[in-house]
């Protein structure tokens, strides 16, 4: 089946408002293995943090490696100032044995690791052994022996050459069978355990490369630093030694906050990339003068008490984080803090006047939500010390009533509808926005968005929010985003990496549920790192040249939704495609963003008024054989943003889009010294 469409583009009138490059921004999360999967350390638990896993007392990841009959282990507190807890080992010389600790890992290679362990030792321990062995073969990757110096506490570093890549290998830290044995007596054949960690050395800034290589591209404008857990996160927790920084638990997500992921690493990694920090405080266990702190920390100068520490931590010049966000979800029922709209509101404005008090250029976001009735107060209230308002943009097919019975054409066309709910979220705002000067200032701030295929805890296979069906969605939602960029300012796209399912960043194969899922690596393929198609449409639209809005008409068929409930916007008559454009400054450069959200291809003509197109059309798309095509470690590469080149007189006959796909048009004009015709 095929249909006829119509594109009209104006391209005399493009709008008075610039397209701001935060729209395209993304969202780092301290959920389910985000931090695991984007930061470098292939081993977890490297503190013996956690509680005993097994009948013997050894810290979580960890597990014996001993042939000793009589080997002891027992957890103890920590080295001075550190935390977590310390692994103590307890071997006896009479057992003459090996004893020690494993864990499970997979390994990079040719690769150096630098090793580093904090320990100590009974006197007749002399040294220790690291090995990194293939647990299918034994086959030994690397090797490394380090002297013990001291019987008390003592860090010790070291550098582990990993021969080849290894997705199952074990990491072995013991005392070999054949160390000099001792004489037993009562305080012989201890060893103790502080922190045990490899890094890469192509890790930048504690990141696996391989998620900057592939972050780099997405161009995001933006990155922000939220989530549930923030609201019951204290900032001074993740700043200073690493090592000493707390053992923190994830409230909200549970096991552990990552540590070696504060402040300052969240910095680096924003610098690395080239985007603007957005940061959110705690609202929820945190006070005010907490959230104070934290601006101080960043912007303050070395004479300020906060800025003093961060020089003392290393960064002596300000980061200058000019935009806050104060409260995330705080309407809701999981969040730390949650309380009335009004509540919220009181604490929203003491937090702003705090935070500016110390920095009055900050900008400050507010929470808010698609529902007038918390946004209302919210404005009322706080409305004149922030500068946006926040919203949080989730679309499943659970709004329509449908479920897993519901025919998969059904709800696949449920969730393409993803804009027109956009559209209405934003024009509610809008209306309580302008309907006050006090307020009137404020724009909104998509912090959060994405598809979200509710209910998401039964889930069986490979998850929805990696399809090609998502993609299309939510480039159907960016470009109602865009539309409405006089607007709408900011978006962070949830999430970056990993996390829970909508990570646009994979690394290896954790496809969990929101609940229940299946463990990292069960393919065998964790070291694999590649994008979903969501991560091919965020990284087409963040870089493409567009300035200004233009206006577009779009004559083409419609498709009707199916739904069991009733719902708060008309379903009927859905256009197959969702089209915007826009022109670079100069006004050379013409790009067209077409989601064709049907089930069937469009042919589809154009027609630009007050622009002649020199040369030929840039074409890229995004498609597959079926909007429920996935990219995974078996196939990484499946759904893929492709160009070409397509004349211009294609498209004056007529270009046919594919069912269930993107595409991207960049129309040049002719050019006369330097300036376009």
């Amino acid at each position: 089946m095929q249909t006829n469409a119509m594109i009209t583009i104006d391209c005399s009138r493009p709008a008075e408002h610039t397209v701001n490059p935060y729209l395209f921004g993304h969202f780092v999360e301290d959920i389910r293995d985000h931090m695991e999967a984007m930061l470098a350390f292939p081993l977890r638990d490297m503190d013996f943090e956690s509680e005993k896993a097994g009948e013997s007392a050894v810290s979580g990841s960890w597990f014996p490696f001993t042939n000793g009959r009589n080997t002891q282990y027992a957890l103890e507190a920590p080295a001075l100032r550190h935390s977590g807890r310390a692994q103590r080992i307890r071997i006896v010389s009479d057992d003459e044995a090996y004893a020690g600790i494993a864990q499970n890992a997979a390994l990079k290679g040719p690769m150096t690791y630098t090793v580093r362990i904090v320990a100590r030792a009974s006197v007749e321990l002399r040294y220790i052994i690291l090995d990194a062995v293939d647990r299918r073969t034994e086959e030994l990757l690397g090797r490394v022996k380090m002297e013990l110096k001291s019987h008390n506490w003592q860090e010790y570093e070291a550098s582990l050459p990993v021969s080849r890549n290894c997705a199952d290998a074990e990491i072995r830290v013991y005392v070999p069978a054949d160390h000099p044995r001792w004489t037993d007596h009562v305080s012989t054949g201890m060893l103790w355990l502080d922190h045990v960690s490899l890094l890469p050395e192509d890790n930048i800034g504690l990141v696996k490369r391989e998620v900057i290589d592939m972050a780099r591209p997405l161009n995001a404008g933006m990155m922000r630093l939220s989530g549930n857990y923030i609201s019951a996160y204290h900032w001074e927790h993740g700043v200073g030694p690493v090592l000493e920084r707390p053992v923190m638990y994830n409230e909200a997500w549970g096991g552990w906050t990552s540590k070696y992921f504060g402040t300052d690493e969240f910095i680096r990694f924003c610098q690395e990339l080239q985007v603007e920090p957005l940061i959110s405080v705690n609202d929820g266990s945190g006070t005010a003068e907490e959230a104070a702190r934290w601006v101080e920390y960043c912007n303050g100068s070395i004479d300020t008490p906060m800025g003093a520490l961060r020089a003392a931590n290393g960064h002596p010049e300000p980061y200058n984080v000019r935009y806050w966000e104060i409260g995330n979800e705080v309407w809701g029922d999981w969040q730390v803090g949650t309380c009335s709209a009004d509540e919220f509101a009181k604490r929203c404005k003491a937090f702003a006047l705090a935070m500016k008090a110390v920095d009055s250029s900050i900008v400050i976001l507010g929470c808010g939500h698609t529902d007038p009735e918390w946004n209302k107060p919210v404005l009322d209230i706080a409305g004149e010390q922030i500068d946006y308002l926040t919203m949080h943009l989730y679309h499943g097919f659970g709004r329509f009533g449908m479920n897993r019975d519901t025919p998969a054409e059904e709800r696949y066309k449920a969730i393409a509808t993803f804009p027109e709910w956009t559209r209405e979220d934003i024009r509610q705002a809008e209306e309580l926005i302008r309907a006050n000067p006090k307020h009137s200032h404020v724009k909104l701030a998509v912090t959060e968005y994405n598809t979200m295929y509710f209910p998401n805890t039964v889930r069986k296979g490979l998850p929805d929010e990696h399809t090609l069906g998502a993609a299309v969605a939510n480039a159907a939602n960016l470009n109602e985003m865009l539309r409405r960029s006089d607007m709408v300012h900011i978006g962070s796209f949830s999430d970056l990496v990993n996390g829970w399912l909508g990570g646009c960043i994979r690394v290896g194969d954790y496809y969990a549920d929101q609940y229940r899922g299946k463990k990292p690596g069960w393919s065998g393929l964790p070291l694999t790192v590649y994008g979903t198609p969501t991560y091919e449409v965020l990284k087409l639209y963040a870089n493409r040249d567009i300035r200004r809005i233009l206006p577009v008409d779009a004559e083409c068929g419609t498709f009707a939704v199916q739904s069991p409930k009733q719902t708060r916007i008309g379903l009927d008559a859905v256009p197959d495609l969702d089209v915007t454009a826009g022109i670079n400054e100069d006004g050379s450069v013409i790009t067209l963003l077409i989601v064709n959200r049907s089930l069937h291809e469009v042919k589809a003509k154009l027609d630009l008024l007050s622009f002649e197109p020199f040369g030929d059309t840039i074409l890229h798309e995004i498609t597959g054989d079926s909007f429920e095509d996935i990219n995974s470690v078996f196939e990484p590469e499946r759904i893929k943003c492709l160009p070409r080149v397509v004349p211009v007189s294609a498209w004056q006959d007529g270009y046919p889009l594919r069912k269930t796909s993107v595409y991207a048009v960049e129309i040049k004009k002719e050019q006369r010294s330097g300036v376009a015709k």
